[in-house]
């Protein structure tokens, strides 16, 4: 009966194996085996993963075999719980882990954002193929942890492991996470330039990379030396050339590919004319993400009735009433949201509305909600400095302290006056000056303006929106020092020349 029971399985026909299994006097772990693998061949997952349970619960000791079945099962519907109730299971029968049972671990608890447990299974891999590293190097890529994943892929290579393009796909996100331009063009340096060019998820990795990292120039050369592209690779151009200020060339390309979702940067017309030929001249479907777009477009332009749910928009023409209004529906709408609260707390700051603000902030820590803490980071010679506001814990302090104290001097010479509106609590006028002196982007610029040559670009990353203080800061320090200075924050990039802005103070 087993081998009939094999050959059902074998062929798909899941129904017939499911008779005869079911008339079988004695079931073996071949036979309980061989039908969840039918189930699995058939797509059928989420019923192989309940036979293994209650082959288990029927006291059959499953084999390597089994695990390893299951656990393809597993990977491929996503269940992690059932995953590691196998790995629990194979701990407590002490059997012998295969590669694959460890990999398989290592991809689903990776996949699942549980990354400690996945980086432990994969410090117990006695060997590891090429394969396992890159799943944790991608890992820590898709789950935030970019300076993880690039430790990771050092050591991969002091392995002797020659990175694959899963590897180095993974390493590229994480050096753009970071804004890290020259660990990333190294990466990219250890493949042949071609294989980028003819393989579409590595080439729109390297062009996201340089993207992000503010190099968009060469992220389009390399676009436009793609053999081939893709939709994914297109909106890729097209959003980092517009966030990276070429607006006019992410609209050409635009127009030249008839592809759809980029970031339209407030030029409202324009926008209306492309938001409105989706459905008029191309026939396409408009998706959430294209609502958003215009709708960010109407809050940049003033026009609130139409850019009613988006905050931002209130924030850049100063409707408090309306902004509050709006924050307040979003929380109803998104109670567990804490950037809605930060918000409308910042609204009342803003205006003055200290006791209010307080509420709000006393309402988020009942609701055990906290601020994302702002952090900027910047790469000097392949190395990650990060930092937090009023953060003396870098062993440069002293001088990047110095130096923030004779850069203030020479920008109230030229007439700066700090914005103290950005400060977001009640406190006295010269206290908020203080505060706002050491923001950690202003920490991390002067890292970088005396840790470089002259003439060299200074490029930092902060998680948050740039604050006023800082924005404007940032324009008489470039003029002052004479450098460029390239910082991207959660909206898009600022690139500050002698005074000047590539948003024109529209961010």
């Amino acid at each position: 009966m087993t081998s009939l029971l094999s050959l059902y399985s074998g062929s798909g026909r899941v129904d017939d194996a499911r008779k005869v299994f079911d008339e079988m006097p004695e079931r073996t772990i071949v036979s309980w085996t061989a039908f969840f693998s039918g189930c699995i061949a058939s797509g059928k997952h989420s019923e192989a993963i309940g036979l293994f349970k209650e082959m288990v619960e029927t006291g059959v000791r499953p084999d390597s075999y089994s695990v390893v079945r299951v656990l393809s099962a597993c990977v491929q519907v996503g269940d992690l719980d059932s995953a590691e109730w196998i790995a629990n299971l194979v701990e407590e029968i002490e059997m012998q882990k295969n590669s694959y049972v460890y990999a398989t671990l290592v991809n689903l608890y990776a996949k699942g954002g549980k990354m400690e447990k996945a980086r432990s299974v994969f410090d117990s891999m006695v060997e590891k193929d090429v394969v396992t590293w890159s799943t944790m190097i991608q890992g820590y890529a898709s789950n935030s942890l970019p300076k993880e994943g690039v430790e990771l892929f050092h050591q991969m290579l002091r392995e002797d492991l020659r990175p694959d393009q899963y590897s180095i796909v993974g390493f590229l996100s994480s050096c753009a996470s970071l804004g890290a331009l020259d660990l990333g063009e190294w990466g990219s340096g250890l493949i042949d330039r071609e294989e980028f060019l003819t393989n579409l998820v590595m080439g729109n990795a390297l062009i996201d990379m340089y993207a992000k990292c503010g190099a968009m120039s060469r992220g389009f050369q390399v676009f436009k030396d793609m053999k081939e592209k893709d939709r994914v690779i297109m909106n890729t151009a097209i959003t980092g050339l517009a966030k990276n200020g070429h607006v006019k060339l992410s609209f050409a390309v635009l127009d030249r590919q008839k592809s759809w979702v980029s970031h339209l940067m407030g030029l409202i017309q324009d926008g209306l004319r492309f938001f409105n030929s989706i459905t008029s001249v191309y026939s396409l479907k408009r998706t959430v993400e294209h609502y958003g777009c215009m709708v960010d477009l109407w809050g940049r332009a003033g026009q609130l009735g139409d850019a009613y749910r988006v905050a931002n928009g209130c924030r850049l023409v100063k409707e408090t009433r309306l902004a509050e209004r709006v924050l307040k529906e979003l929380i109803a709408l998104e109670p567990w949201n804490a950037g809605n609260y930060v918000q409308l707390s910042n609204i009342y700051s803003v205006n003055g509305r200290w006791d209010e603000a307080a509420e709000v902030r006393e309402e988020m820590n009942k609701k055990g909600m906290k601020k994302l803490p702002g952090w900027s980071w910047i790469e000097l010679e392949g190395t990650v400095h990060e930092f937090l506001a009023d953060d003396k814990s870098h062993p440069l302090s002293d001088k990047i302290y110095a130096k923030l104290e004779d850069l203030g001097n020479e920008m109230r010479l030229m007439g700066f006056v700090p914005t103290t509106e950005c400060v977001m609590f009640d406190v006295e006028e010269e206290e908020k000056e203080t505060v706002l002196g050491y923001h950690s982007e202003k920490l991390a610029v002067a890292l970088g303006l005396i840790s470089t040559g002259h003439g060299e670009v200074i490029r930092v990353v902060k998680n948050l929106r740039v604050c006023g203080d800082c924005h404007e800061a940032m324009k008489l320090i470039s003029k002052i020092t004479r450098r460029e200075i390239v910082v991207r924050d959660n909206n898009r990039f600022h690139c500050f020349t002698n005074g000047t802005c590539s948003c024109n103070d529209y961010w």
